[in-house]
């Protein structure tokens, strides 16, 4: 379980990095993702979920 507290740690960090760095870039970002249809939303959603899962078996190997 604590690994699990870990990884959200991370992608907290992560995100609030961006924020921190770019925020007019991350600005940008999320309003070209709100122009986005739905169906590819979910396509890049899928490969970001897949590409996560195989990098955690790699580095859990």
């Amino acid at each position: 379980m604590s690994d699990l507290w870990a990884a959200l740690s991370l992608v907290a960090i992560l995100e609030g990095l961006f924020l921190f760095v770019t925020p007019n870039g991350w600005k940008r970002m999320a309003e070209q993702l709100h122009a986005m249809p739905e169906g590819r939303l979910r396509v890049f959603g899928g490969m970001i979920v897949v590409f996560g899962l195989l990098a955690l078996h790699y580095c859990r190997g």
